[in-house]
Order: structure tokens, then C-alpha cells, then sequence
């Protein structure tokens, strides 16, 4: 039995039972949705879980109403909501007959745009949060925390808090194959699982690169369009992460096809059979890998910034630009521990002219490069006031 973590978003969670009579927690699947509203549970006098995969669980909403009716006392959990979409109606309604705060909770494992008729029939009813595999600073007080294991084992609890290496492996490879075979079918896409398969790690194996959808429906058989589609599942099931590019008023060539991300680092490294953190050191992905990890880990925990990347087509470049009303920060990727920034970044500085300026390498403690440059940790990053 693993020891219990303490998420990122609890205290929002909280405030949100307080604010919407529904709130819908998204996240890839097994990223701990239903671990952590277990764990929340002992708050409520009353508690439902019901799991919409077991036949069991949704017998009991034949009648929804009634189910509805007779347990209005208790906070109802409904687990893999995307699987009944037609709910979301009947949702609204029994809302709208008892608007009580903190009533239902909704886990699902697609986007809300995913998830049919969510923002119609819930709007103004339903709080949208997300729960990610673990961030890194979720789980840095574990006593055997290791950033090397992290970074190859990525986010999911039962992949990092696998016994040994080789058990982390064989759950990532199940989950992809459930993932592939399984879970997007279910969502009513009918794509052959090999070709899907076969996307995701021609995406590894260009982590972080520019989007080019033609020469990836050329190596795959389809059309550049269909390969948009595909991606644009993959992004709204939590697997990919599509970075836009920043557009400045400039008078320079700026490059505008998105970079493409695997999200969670070992699902990456799974697709590309990098089994161990020397293989993972001896490979060309090495660095892309990193700038995965710290964009992810970035992005996914720092709410309300917009994320991008710069890029001009004579070189200048920053990894990640996070940007909020006026404020706007620059963000590189280094994996050597005495990084060394390149001419086109120092550049593309000038062109971006951001507030606050960070180097994000596997340092132990953070420093300054020079006086408005600091290089720190991700952990170290994450707890900053931005």
C-alpha cells in the first residue's frame, strides 16, 4: 500500500464546493482522480462513489432520478463521466431542482471539449479542475524521492511508485496498450490501433520539435488533415501537449507551427524502450526529454498563465514563454547542470524583453547567472511568487 500524497489542487477543490453545485476533476486516466476524492471523502456526512465502468454502478441510474431523489443528502461521485455523456442533461435538471453546493463530483478522462454537451448543459453549474500525474513538488517529500527515477518513470502514481524499474515499465506498457485499444474506442474514435501507436512514437521520437503533419501522414499512410485529428485527440486525452508559438509585432520571419510534446515523461520514454537512466542519458532524445519534464511540470501547475514558445526563423529562440495580463517570463531548458545559453537565446531576449528570466536545469540549489538570470530546479521554480 503506498502512502497517500497531497495533491496541488486540494485547497482548490475545497474553495469550489463552496462555489459550484457540480465540480468536474479532469485528468488522463490513473493520474489519481479517484484516489483523491477517497481522500476527500471524509469530509462529507454522506458518500457515494459510483464507477460508470462497472455494470454494477450504472444499473443503479436507471432511474437517475430517483437514484438522485433518494440520495440528495450525500455528495455523489460519478467516476469516467465521458462514458454517459447523455448524464450531463439529466445532471442540469436535478441541479436546477435542489442548487446545492458541492452536490455531485464529476472524474473524467477527455477534455470537457471531449466530453459531449458539458459547457450547454452544465454551464454556470459546473467547476473544471485538473488532476495531472504527479508534479514534481507533489512529491519531493516521499523519503526516497529521486529526481533521475522521476524523470524516467514520469507522473503516474502506479508507474513512480512502482517496486523497480521493470514493474514501471510493464504497467506503462499495459496502459498504453489499454490506452490505445481501449479507452479512445470508447470515446467512439474508430482509428486503427497500430497507426495510433505508430503516431505517438514517431511524437517521441521528435519530442519538442516543430509539427509537420505532412511528413507524419506520409510515413503513416494518411492525410496531413488526419493527422491533425488524430493529435488533436491525443492533446484532448491528456497524452500530447500542442505549444503554440509566441507572435511579437516584429519585424522578423517567426516560425508558426506548434512544438509537440509527450506529456508525461515515462510514457515517453516507454515508446521510445528506454528502460534505465544511462540508457535515457545515452540517447538523442536526452534533452528533449528534460524540456518535456520542465514544461510540463510548468505548465500543468502554474494556473492562469498562457504558455508558448519563440522561435524565429534565423535561430532566436526560448523554450517557454508563460505570459499573464502584462507579465511576461522567459523560461529556458537546460540539462547540463552549468548550463551555457546559446547566442540565439540571449536574442531572442532582446526581441522578447521579459520580465523575469529562468534557466530550469537539475540543479540542487538555484543561483544567479547574472543579476536578472536565475537557474533553478524545477521543485525550486514551482515555489516561487510569480
Amino acid at each position: 500500500m503506498h502512502d497517500l500524497i497531497e495533491r496541488n489542487i486540494e485547497s482548490s477543490f475545497l474553495q469550489y464546493l463552496d462555489i459550484f453545485p457540480a465540480i468536474a476533476i479532469l485528468g488522463p486516466r490513473q493520474s489519481g482522480k479517484s484516489t483523491f476524492v477517497k481522500m476527500m471523502s471524509y469530509r462529507f456526512k454522506k458518500f457515494l462513489y459510483l464507477d460508470l465502468q462497472n455494470q454494477d454502478d450504472l444499473n443503479k441510474l436507471n432511474v437517475p432520478s430517483l437514484f438522485f431523489d433518494t440520495n440528495k443528502n450525500a455528495v455523489i461521485c460519478l467516476d469516467e463521466i465521458q462514458l454517459v455523456p447523455e448524464l450531463f442533461s439529466i445532471l442540469r435538471s436535478e441541479i436546477d431542482k435542489n442548487r446545492k453546493n458541492g452536490r455531485f463530483i464529476l472524474l473524467g478522462s477527455a477534455s470537457r471539449d471531449l466530453i459531449q454537451k458539458t459547457s450547454e448543459s452544465l454551464a454556470g453549474r459546473v467547476g473544471f479542475l485538473h488532476l495531472n500525474p504527479f508534479s514534481c513538488d507533489e512529491i519531493l517529500k516521499l523519503k526516497d524521492f529521486s529526481l533521475e527515477k522521476f524523470w524516467l518513470r514520469g507522473g503516474f502514481p502506479d508507474s513512480y511508485l512502482a517496486k523497480n524499474d521493470e514493474n514501471s515499465q510493464i504497467w506503462r506498457e499495459n496502459y498504453i496498450r489499454t490506452y490505445i485499444e481501449r479507452d479512445i474506442p470508447q470515446l467512439g474514435f474508430q482509428i486503427p490501433a497500430q497507426q495510433l501507436k505508430r503516431l505517438l512514437v514517431m511524437c517521441s521520437h521528435n519530442q519538442g520539435q516543430l509539427l509537420n503533419s505532412s511528413k507524419l501522414g506520409e510515413s503513416l499512410g494518411i492525410t496531413h488533415p488526419t493527422v491533425r485529428r488524430y493529435l488533436d485527440l491525443l492533446e484532448q486525452t491528456f497524452v500530447v501537449r500542442m505549444v503554440p508559438p509566441y507572435i511579437l509585432n516584429v519585424k522578423k520571419r517567426l516560425v508558426k507551427a506548434p512544438k509537440v510534446y509527450l506529456r508525461d515523461s515515462g510514457l515517453l520514454h516507454q515508446f521510445l524502450s528506454i528502460n534505465s537512466f544511462n540508457d535515457l542519458m545515452g540517447n538523442p532524445v536526452f534533452g528533449s526529454s528534460w524540456e518535456g519534464l520542465v514544461l510540463e511540470n510548468i505548465i500543468s501547475n502554474l494556473n492562469g498563465w498562457n504558455y508558448f514558445y519563440y522561435r524565429t526563423s534565423s535561430g532566436h529562440e526560448i523554450d517557454l514563454i508563460l505570459t499573464k495580463g502584462s507579465k511576461v517570463i522567459a523560461i529556458e531548458c537546460k540539462v547540463n547542470t552549468a548550463p551555457k545559453p546559446t547566442k540565439g537565446f540571449w536574442k531572442a531576449l532582446e526581441d522578447v524583453n521579459p520580465d523575469k528570466i529562468y534557466i530550469i536545469a537539475p540543479v540542487i540549489q538555484p543561483y544567479f547567472l547574472k543579476e536578472n538570470i536565475m537557474v533553478s530546479g524545477i521543485a525550486d521554480f514551482l515555489k516561487l511568487d510569480h
